[in-house]
């Protein structure tokens, strides 16, 4: 019997349904699970994404052929027949799940098990084949429990602002930075963001996602105005001129990086929040057994060690090569929408 999905130089590939799923070069027919640019870029002839997910994706790739499907929805192409089930990665992701002549493939995009309150929680889809990132691919990696997270994030807010100082924490436009938004106390004071972070806020709210109130940050904003304040901005952005503007601060990066110590003492920020919105070990692991699946296919992250540890526990696995970048300290996922 034929795979369901191959495994091309423009991405992965359903020979029964002649579509691609977040391929990486132009494509006449793109299945999209999410709107992080490593995996919706420009280009196809037309796009499939989930209705949550569409607003971003337009906002970040502008005039395109962009269709929409409900989670759970069921659409025939071709021989093909698909659906698509939230990952919990981001607002609006998915897996997309395609069955053929009696199999079922699953193509997991990033995903992550713990449920944030700002996505739509990861839901296993059963299949006999699964394509599973894994960014956090080592036991190393176990994320901080969310009121855990909160506290931590709120408490060194409020010793900052107590002491004078501006917070400003590192995070991803999308998903991320919404993330911790709901996250923290805004009661401790003003919150700030980057022009990036700011135009997906703006974003998501439109599409009806609660956030707590933010001030974009621009050229003229002066930072005596708004004294104790939290800033949200991009990694990318805290080790230029931007950042300097702010005054007495404190730095923090949120990332799964965090975990790793060595990482932790090569960046510059003052603390480190370890959190992720891709799967750490043990999610990882939960999910690929819940799926039922056997044949497991690894992507972006530790491919080889995954793949190694997941063979030795009896499945039929293999390393498969994208371009997909999962999570980095200064960019990697988050969409590219510069603003100042």
């Amino acid at each position: 019997m034929a795979d369901v999905l191959t495994f091309t130089d423009r991405g992965i590939y359903c020979p029964a349904g002649d579509f691609y799923i977040d391929p990486w070069r132009p494509v006449d027919r793109a299945l999209i699970t999410h709107g992080h640019a490593d995996h919706s870029r420009w280009g196809m002839r037309s796009y499939l994404a989930t209705e949550a997910a569409a607003p971003v994706i337009r906002h970040r790739l502008g005039d395109i052929t962009l269709d929409t499907i409900r989670y759970g929805e069921t659409r025939q192409i071709g021989s093909a027949t698909v659906s698509f089930h939230p990952a919990g990665h981001v607002p609006g992701s998915a897996q997309i799940r395609v069955a053929v002549g009696g199999q079922v493939w699953v193509a997991s995009g990033d995903y992550k098990t713990v449920a944030d309150g700002l996505s739509e929680p990861f839901e296993p889809v059963q299949c006999h084949a699964f394509i599973t990132e894994c960014t956090f691919g080592l036991p190393v990696f176990k994320w901080t429990a969310e009121d855990v997270l909160a506290r931590q994030m709120n408490d060194w807010w409020a010793a900052n602002a107590a002491a004078g100082r501006t917070s400003i924490l590192g995070a991803y436009a999308l998903g991320k930075a919404q993330r911790l938004l709901t996250s923290v106390d805004a009661q401790i004071g003003p919150i700030l963001t980057h022009g990036a972070v700011e135009n997906t806020n703006a974003v998501l709210r439109a599409q009806g996602i609660n956030l707590p109130d933010t001030i974009r940050v621009t050229p003229d904003l002066k930072i005596a105005d708004h004294p104790g304040a939290l800033v949200i901005a991009t990694p990318s952005a805290m080790g230029g001129t931007w950042g300097r503007r702010f005054g007495p601060s404190s730095s923090a990066f949120a990332s799964g990086w965090m975990a790793l110590r060595g990482v932790r003492r090569r960046r510059a920020g003052d603390r480190g929040f370890i959190v992720s919105d891709h799967a750490d070990w043990a999610g990882l692991n939960a999910a690929i057994k819940e799926t039922g699946a056997t044949r497991i296919f690894t992507t972006h992250g530790y491919t080889s060690a995954f793949q190694k540890y997941l063979s030795e526990q009896g499945y039929d696995a293999h390393v498969v090569s994208t371009e997909y970048e999962g999570e980095s300290l200064d960019g990697g996922d988050e969409p590219v929408v510069e603003d100042a």
